[in-house]
């Protein structure tokens, strides 16, 4: 009887995957026929079959905007931890720091204000000016109230933590965009993958604006 009551049951899920497996293949059903079931435990071929066309397709229309969203995300994080890195070396040093950004080249290099002169970091890694990735472009820059889509511009951090208010926009290949704001006051950077409208910064109390004044001034 429990032998009986198997043999229907796998009767009956024999059945069903054939059912399947015609309305997946169609004219090829026959063809594939002797090579779609199995009457071992697990999962059967078709089963197997069905879960790969599935996990294809779904691969096909992720994994494409996958990648550009991470190029441009990976260079605005990779950016922003440049401006970190630059913040902290103008408070250590106790010294301004300009940040220049070439939009034609896509090229941007430190320098360290001393009195008249600027000299390049010690840090070795700013010997040459870095580069974005091929696929990835200045597409504009605001500083201060200077806007460039073309040429040079540069970018001022200070010992007391102040940084110029800036706007960077980022673009790549399929012209997706990554806007980085820069709030003067607070340091904050924010981003964004839809054009703002620049930071507008607050009117700072004259017993703050003292003690924001670079060493020396």
């Amino acid at each position: 009887m429990e032998q009986t009551a198997r043999g229907k049951r796998q009767g009956a899920r024999g059945a069903e995957n054939q059912r399947n497996w015609t309305r997946l293949f169609g004219p090829l059903a026959p063809r594939l026929k002797p090579l779609a079931f199995s009457s071992s435990p697990g999962f059967t071929l078709i089963e197997m079959l069905i879960v790969l066309f599935l996990l294809a397709g779904v691969l096909a229309i992720v994994l494409p905007r996958v990648v550009i969203g991470e190029d441009l995300s990976s260079t605005g994080r990779k950016f922003i931890g440049t401006l970190r890195t630059l913040q902290g070396l103008a408070s250590t040093s106790q010294k301004p720091v300009k940040l220049y950004m070439d939009l034609d080249q896509g090229t941007y290099w430190a320098r360290v204000v001393d009195g008249k002169e600027e000299k390049l970091p010690l840090d070795a890694a700013w010997a040459t000016p870095r580069s974005l990735p091929e696929t990835i472009r200045f597409s504009e820059i605001s500083v201060r109230q200077d806007k460039r889509t073309y040429g040079r511009i540069d970018l001022s951090f200070f010992p007391n933590g102040r940084i110029d208010p800036a706007t960077v926009y980022l673009t790549d290949r399929s012209n997706n965009l990554l806007v980085l704001t820069v709030d003067s006051l607070t340091g904050a950077i924010r981003t964004s993958e839809e054009r703002i409208d620049p930071l507008r910064n607050k009117p700072i109390p004259d017993r703050v604006r003292t003690l924001l004044r670079p060493a020396g001034a």
